[in-house]
Parts: structure tokens; sequence; C-alpha cells
């Protein structure tokens, strides 16, 4: 049995959950959001809850089971409060700069790399080596930062390049004479 997939997803006043079909909709104060549902999980909506269970018995109905819950789960709690991961740059020359829909990153190229922000995404740079990604949708938020974070990983001997905020380097020590 699946811990995670065993509780409900509670549905916070302010919000609406509507079952269409093969689509959930959520929609609350920071927009509206779909998802398509599995036909091996079974899905109901009582009590101000989402519940998620099994279809049947078999083995992909229940690896499925936790993932589908966790899923709607971030619907909910896009729609409520939304989502924000924060990059922080390190190194001599590096910066971003957000310019209405581009973001603009300066990592030590030739050349200035210019990153269109997604539909639905807010990009803000508080300074030259932050950047603030937020959105209502976890995986567009976490896949554009990982797209920003490829441009320049941060590297182990002095730490320079693009890391989350919170996120350990693992250091190594440089060359002995």
């Amino acid at each position: 049995m699946s811990r995670i997939g065993k509780r409900a997803v509670a549905i916070p006043s302010g919000v609406t959950a509507n079952i269409d079909g093969k689509t959930l909709s959520v929609k609350g104060p920071k927009g509206t959001l779909d998802m398509g549902l599995s036909d091996l999980i079974e899905y109901t909506l009582e009590d101000g809850e989402i519940s998620v269970k099994p279809a049947n018995d078999t083995r992909a109905a229940r690896n499925h089971w936790g993932m589908q819950r966790t899923m709607v789960s971030n619907l909910v709690e896009g729609v409520t409060e939304g989502f924000t991961k924060v990059l922080e740059i390190n190194g001599v020359g590096y910066r971003a700069q957000a310019q209405g829909k581009k973001l603009k990153l300066q990592l030590g190229y030739s050349h200035d790399v210019d990153l269109d922000v997604p539909e639905g995404l807010e990009v803000k740079t508080p300074d030259q080596t932050t950047i603030e990604i937020s959105g209502i949708d976890k995986q567009a938020v976490g896949q554009f930062a990982a797209n920003v974070r490829k441009w320049r990983k941060p590297e182990p001997y002095k730490g320079k390049g693009i890391k989350y905020r919170g996120e350990y380097i693992f250091r190594k020590e440089g060359k002995k004479k």
C-alpha cells in the first residue's frame, strides 16, 4: 500500500475541482490547471477532498498510485500558493537580467545567452546574481530552472556557475605543488 496515495488531497476554500471525463481541472486564486487522468487510477471528488485509489489490483496500478496523488496535490498547491525556484550565480562577470519575457545571461561566453521565458512563468532578478522563477505549474518551473542551470553548471574547484539556492556543491582540492 502506498503511504502517500492513501491520504486524500484536501481542497482549500476558494479552490474548485472538477472531474470531467479524463481531465481533472483545478481552479484557484492564481489560475487554472488541468491534468489528464490515468486509466489505472480511480479519482473521486467528495467532501472537499480528492481521493486517489488504484482502479484494479495490478502492479502497474499500484506503481502509479502515489505519483498520481502527488500530481493532484501539486495542482491544488499550484493554484493556491504557486511554486518558486531560486537560482544563484557565482563567478566573476557572471550576471543575469530579466527583460520582459526574456532572460539575458552573461556567463563568460563570447556571446550573451538570451532565453525566452515560457508562457505562465514569471522571472525576476532582484540583483545581478539571483534569478527567481515562479509559476503555478511545478513541472514548468522546475524545467525552466534546469534549462537555465544547464548553461553553466557549478564546477567543483571554484564553485563558479549557476546553482539552486540551498544546493551544496562538493568542492575538490586543486593541484598540489
